[in-house]
């Protein structure tokens, strides 16, 4: 669509487009209806969807700049005319050594009695396999169990103090989870503090990981993230509880996404607050940028990745019954999260669309879709996304959205305004058209 305005200077048969008893929207119509009825070619104005690249800062090759920017452009603003379509191109390339932090939660459960001996031997091993990627690594600890109320665990005293299952061995306290290590690049610290670890007990079988899960992300100041790649290493050796099961020890009220340890760094509201649902807790590891890595047994692995398929960013290994193959399978874990590069949006405004197209050289792509998605990415290998935008309706006054790679913390911010009007001359006031003098010539209307 298109509009005829009259023309702003002395009378012209422009100003009288419009007949006697018309409509002033007659002056909007297609183009080819306002030639046909004698408005001249360089005085239709028909508005197109635009955009306009604010801030490109260069693609950095390697981490070890001041400044690293794997994402471009950085800002851009759009403009747009409803139900039409317009595109614009986000490039993204993987700088070389860029940190890491990974934060290792374990399950301590009775089951896993043989796997925190060999995980105390971890520490060196694991930020060695990890410098061969990126110099910068930093490694955490925690743990968990289950909410400490029946029917999860046994609230007799005696059982409370010691729930392993011969009274004549040492072991800890139940917890829902415990906050061990701040990430840190000491990997005798790590071993030192993970190895004054024991393990503990519960009654059934799921365990409490969800809420260590949503504690690890929501507690940054505490675990120590950077704005760096996240990674959480979630190891067990069974199922999980989610949202509901908490009604079975009397606990009602929804997770509330927020941090609660105390100064031990334990969980200290898990018997007031539900476990998180899947979709809440993949809804804060996105917000968060936390990529997870689900370790677990071969039994439990088929539920594992069911799991991984509703949470995005996350992946799945078979973890050996002692946990000896950790070290590989995290490193394996991490290659396969960081060649995988998935363009998402965040915050759209109400009415508007987004779908890619993904240029990936020869790596693995996909067509359009909600998300782009090239898979096999090398360091340094440049890939591109042709991102294209909708609006159905008009909106009121300017909005902004932002696409983000997950498991990056860099954004391209983009404002957008939809074209709902014409553009006019200023108003002309006492115009001699609007009754000789006796009005304002506004948009084409006397006024």
């Amino acid at each position: 669509m298109g509009s005829c305005p009259p023309a702003a200077e002395s009378p012209s048969p422009l100003q009288n487009f419009t007949k006697v008893g018309e409509s002033d929207a007659t002056r909007c119509a297609t183009r080819e209806e306002l030639l046909q009825r004698g408005c001249a070619l360089e005085e239709v104005v028909e508005p197109w969807g635009r955009h306009q690249v604010l801030e490109d800062t260069p693609l950095s090759d390697s981490a070890e700049q001041e400044m690293v920017t794997q994402l471009a452009p950085q800002k851009i603003a759009l403009w747009l005319r409803p139900g039409e379509q317009h595109s614009f191109s986000v490039r993204f390339k993987r700088a070389e050594g860029y940190p890491v932090d990974v934060y290792y939660l374990m399950d301590l459960s009775y089951s896993m009695k043989d796997d925190l001996e060999n995980i105390k031997k971890l520490g060196n091993d694991l930020l060695a396999a990890l410098r061969n990627i990126t110099k910068s690594v930093k490694i955490g600890f925690g743990s968990f169990v289950d909410k400490t109320v029946l029917p999860y665990v046994s609230t007799v005293p005696a059982k409370l103090r010691n729930p392993c299952p011969d009274r004549y061995e040492q072991c800890d306290s139940p917890v829902s989870f415990r906050h061990v290590l701040p990430l840190t690049d000491n990997a005798s610290e790590f071993e030192s503090r993970v190895s004054q670890q024991r393990i503990s007990g519960n009654l059934d079988s799921p365990e409490g990981g969800f809420d260590a899960i949503m504690q690890a992300a929501v507690c940054e100041e505490q675990i120590g993230w950077r704005n760096v790649t996240r990674l959480l290493v979630f190891t067990s050796d069974d199922v999980f509880h989610t949202a509901g099961d908490g009604k079975l020890g009397g606990i009602y009220l929804p997770n509330d996404n927020q941090c609660h340890l105390d100064t031990d760094g334990l969980y200290s509201k898990s018997h007031i607050y539900d476990y998180p649902s899947v979709g809440h807790l993949a809804q804060v590891l996105s917000a968060s940028n936390i990529q997870p890595i689900f370790a677990v047994t071969g039994s439990t692995l088929p539920v594992y990745q069911e799991l991984s398929r509703l949470i995005p960013k996350s992946v799945v290994g078979e973890l050996k019954e002692d946990s000896s193959n950790v070290v590989q399978l995290i490193s394996d874990a991490y290659n396969s999260l960081s060649s995988t590069v998935n363009l998402e949006h965040f915050q759209l405004p109400p009415g508007v669309s987004v779908a890619y197209e993904s240029h990936c050289e020869d790596a693995t792509r996909s067509l359009g879709g909600h998300s782009g998605v090239c898979s096999g990415v090398r360091i340094n290998q440049l890939v591109s996304f042709t991102v294209t935008v909708q609006a159905d309706t008009c909106l009121e006054g300017p909005h902004s959205f932002a696409l983000r790679v997950l498991g990056f913390t860099e954004e391209v911010h983009v404002e957008l305004q939809t074209l709902c009007e014409c553009p006019c001359d200023k108003p002309e006031p006492h115009a001699t058209h609007c009754s000789g003098g006796h009005g304002t010539l506004t948009c084409g209307v006397c006024r």
